[in-house]
């Protein structure tokens, strides 16, 4: 039997898994994937692994590990509820990190996104509060602890005002100071309106510069910049059709995903959209995603 694709657009490899069960109606594992979840009281940790071509076909994902944190709230939560958010997203960052360098290896930080456009605006933010270290350890090495990590960043803009292609960019870099590893940070889709900006992935097999809005551009990965690229991101838009979905399963009205979806692409009604909130919404995130980093750093 074939099976049923997916048409809604999610950067979230949790919510692929999820809505590749409920289209096929599988009730056990999908073949190929690993996941485990654990509560935190009120936040989730879902860890999610693709094991083999199987698993990569199903949620259209590289083999890898993707790693969910979602949280109840976000807007004027507690100092201490904040630092909890922060302490689990370094401690998981970190585990992904020491996968793949060694404790000194230097790490390029990537920005992406665009800082003008504020739903879209979090990997540039982060970088401006991201812990700088590599020139001090060049030109001041003694005012540095000599086992302090050599930390650098970008922000490469987008094609659209830089005209170049941010893998050129960020190759361009990573073939001059060479560092062990990237992180990008990037704004995602999501298909679930209680995940935006109330959850961060993190994945250790790159991530496609807006490919959750179908603006697809040369991805960041191992294959094309040689060394690994750790994705970490923050839904914070998500498609019109998932509203609509939403309104129509409260008011139990049976029709199916898939036909919505349809529909709504017909009559060119399929819009991306975000919370009116944004601006503080964004803020919140830039500070846990940024602290959290220099934590793990």
């Amino acid at each position: 039997m074939e099976k049923e694709k997916i048409f809604f657009r999610t950067d979230m490899a949790v919510e692929r898994r999820d809505l590749y069960r409920n289209a096929n109606k599988v009730e056990d594992e999908i073949k190929g994937i690993e996941c485990e979840e654990e509560k935190l009281e009120d936040i989730t940790v879902t860890r999610v692994k693709i094991t083999n071509k199987e698993g990569e076909k199903a949620l259209d994902r590289k083999m890898g590990n993707y790693i969910t944190i979602d949280v109840k709230k976000i807007h004027n939560i507690t100092t201490e509820k904040e630092q909890k958010i922060i302490d689990t997203f370094s401690d998981e960052l970190t585990a992904i990190i020491d996968k793949h360098v060694e404790k000194n290896d230097e790490i390029l930080i990537v920005g992406l996104g665009n800082l003008y456009a504020t739903p879209d605006s979090l990997g540039s933010k982060v970088v401006q509060n991201i812990e700088i270290t590599r020139h001090i350890k060049i030109y001041l090495p003694n005012a540095i602890d000599r086992n302090t990590r050599s930390v650098s960043a970008i922000t490469p803009g987008v094609l659209g005002t830089t005209g170049i292609e941010t893998v050129e960019i960020v190759k361009g870099i990573v073939d001059n100071i060479k560092p062990k590893l990237v992180i990008a940070i990037d704004s995602l889709c999501s298909k679930n309106i209680d995940r935006i900006n109330k959850s961060i992935q993190i994945s250790d097999t790159g991530i496609i510069p807006g490919g959750g809005v179908g603006n697809k551009q040369a991805e960041l990965s191992l294959e094309t910049l040689g060394i690994p690229v750790i994705g970490v991101g923050v839904p914070t838009v998500l498609d019109a059709a998932t509203i609509v979905i939403d309104t129509l399963n409260s008011c139990e009205i049976d029709i199916s995903e898939n036909e919505v979806v349809n529909k709504m692409k017909l009559n060119n009604f399929n819009f991306i959209v975000t919370p009116k909130e944004i601006d503080t919404l964004i803020e919140s995130m830039t500070n846990i995603v940024s602290e959290g980093i220099n934590m793990s750093l």
